[in-house]
């Protein structure tokens, strides 16, 4: 399971709605209720009572709960990488300066680059 619809779940099971949890986040109240259901689809089980007028979870989303602060903890001690990835260090893909540089100029040869004008 992805972590980051672990750790949404948890900001949303932890806050006392859904719009805090989104918030504190720094995700719309839509894209955080889209991955709690994402995780509810994967387990099959309804995670949240949404009959209730506040955050509520049902047992099974009581011990799920649990779970998923343990698995954040172990990827936190892991260096924050994921199962399933590059196993890069996180940060962006590495160019190469392409064409960019200049060869070194050679004493007696026309520089490179330049053309003479002809009249």
């Amino acid at each position: 399971m992805d972590i980051t619809l672990l750790a949404h779940f948890v900001a949303a099971a932890e806050a006392p709605d859904f719009a805090r949890a989104a918030q504190s986040l720094g995700v719309s109240r839509d894209t955080l209720s889209a991955s709690v259901k994402r995780v509810e689809a994967e387990l099959g089980y309804a995670l949240f009572d949404r009959a209730a007028e506040s955050t509520t979870l049902t047992e099974i989303g009581v011990a799920f709960l649990d779970d998923a602060r343990l698995e954040l903890a172990q990827t936190a001690g892991r260096g924050g990488q994921s199962g399933g990835g590059s196993g890069g260090s996180g940060g962006g893909k590495a160019k190469a300066n392409k064409g960019k540089g200049r060869a070194p100029a050679v004493k007696g040869q026309p520089k490179l680059g330049k053309k003479r004008q002809s009249r």
